[in-house]
């Protein structure tokens, strides 16, 4: 829209008055003739100032096409803020108010936010599982209250298919699952009772499941099932987000070996050949968490697969030791229609006294650069040294 200069309008007052002042001096000297002859120039001079004369609108209207609808979701790997059992000592300081802090605006940026709860939460009770190695089975209850340290950071969706989700029995499995309510957190990942979650977002549908190869949860090594859960969101969801608890664990097994993985006497599940089933189903995100250290990412029918999201934040009883202890904030972006467009990593690292912060090192960046070139060299996708996610040309 074009602005009226404000000088025009100044212009047409001045000289209107000059013409004015002009009169009235003829009059004042007594030519009668003179300014009744002049008031035939005047009367035009005035019907002149008052005609306004805009020239024509001759800029083409431009149209700017609309921009694409894009959405950005967020996941990372696991998270255990604290537990009160077998000790509070196994709490952190201020209430784990502290714990999320240095990533909390991050997490909270996204349109949609996930991430693997291992543990429960609840004060007291239930029955803690027996475990016969003590050296490799830890249990987790964490309390209560820490559940509004995931609604603060914006968390909206939770995996409850792990092998910690158990911990307290079905008591710890009813009041984890009513706290997370309370919250306003979905969550998803049990056989038969929570196989998968939708909630709406501006007017946008997103659907996630979640599956593990633990006693409770929905199978990994069902694909026929995973694919009919995925199928079923498919229908009824804009964008469909599939997360699992699969392969073995540490740093020995940060690559993703294309078959099933055992470890401990357990299978842990073929991470590949579930990933792209549920692709192949109608996924448009595979979140993968258990290891507890990064694994590769890549593209598969333009949807991205991430192997491993790594330890993001587990106080106190987790070996957070080498490549245990970084890992990456994956930010995705997508189309309606589910397909990657871009994504942006953000490093972070944790030590015993404190929950993750960014990593100056981009040492995770580095990492998923390294085993994604070499266990996933087909791929298109681009990982560069900033951490942006891209598709290669």
């Amino acid at each position: 829209m074009l602005k009226r200069i404000p000088f025009q309008k100044g212009f047409r007052i001045g000289g209107l008055f000059g013409i004015i002042v002009l009169s009235v001096s003829f009059l004042s000297c007594g030519e009668k003739a003179g300014a009744e002859h002049s008031r035939a120039p005047l009367a035009a001079a005035l019907a002149a100032a008052d005609t306004v004369i805009n020239p024509p609108d001759t800029a083409a209207v431009v149209e700017v096409a609309p921009g694409p609808v894009r959405f950005t979701v967020i996941g990372v790997g696991d998270m255990m803020l604290g537990t009160n059992y077998p000790s509070a000592s196994y709490l952190p300081p201020n209430g784990g108010r502290n714990m999320l802090a240095d990533v909390r605006d991050i997490l909270a940026s996204a349109d949609i936010t996930f991430g693997n709860l291992e543990g429960t939460i609840l004060d007291e009770g239930g029955t803690p599982k027996r475990c016969n190695n003590p050296s490799a089975c830890y249990v987790f209850r964490s309390p209560e209250d820490y559940v509004q340290h995931f609604a603060d950071a914006g968390f909206d969706f939770l995996s409850i298919a792990n092998n910690h989700s158990g911990d307290f029995g079905a008591t710890g499995r009813q009041r984890t699952k009513a706290v997370l309510k309370e919250a306003g957190i979905a969550f998803a990942g049990l056989a038969g009772t929570d196989e998968y979650a939708i909630v709406e977002r501006n007017g946008v549908k997103y659907g996630m499941c979640a599956f593990a190869p633990n006693s409770g949860t929905c199978s990994i090594h069902n694909l026929s099932k995973a694919s009919e859960i995925v199928s079923k969101l498919e229908e009824e969801c804009d964008i469909v987000i599939v997360s699992f608890h699969g392969g073995a664990e540490g740093a020995s097994h940060q690559n993703v070996p294309r078959r099933s993985e055992t470890y401990y006497g357990e299978n842990r599940g073929d991470v590949y050949k579930f990933s792209h089933a549920v692709v192949d189903a109608g996924a448009d995100i595979v979140f993968g968490h258990g290891p507890h250290v990064t694994r590769a990412m890549e593209l598969y029918k333009g949807r991205l697969i991430c192997y491993s999201l790594g330890n993001f934040c587990t106080y106190g009883r987790f070996n957070l030791r080498g490549p245990a202890g970084i890992a990456p904030i994956v930010a995705v972006t997508v189309d309606r229609e589910g397909a990657f467009q871009e994504g942006q990593i953000t490093p972070v690292y944790q030590e015993k006294t404190h929950g993750p912060k960014i990593d100056s090192q981009r040492r995770a960046v580095n990492t998923l650069i390294e085993l994604t070139r070499a266990d996933f060299p087909e791929t298109e996708l681009l990982i560069t040294k900033e951490g942006k996610l891209t598709i290669r040309k």
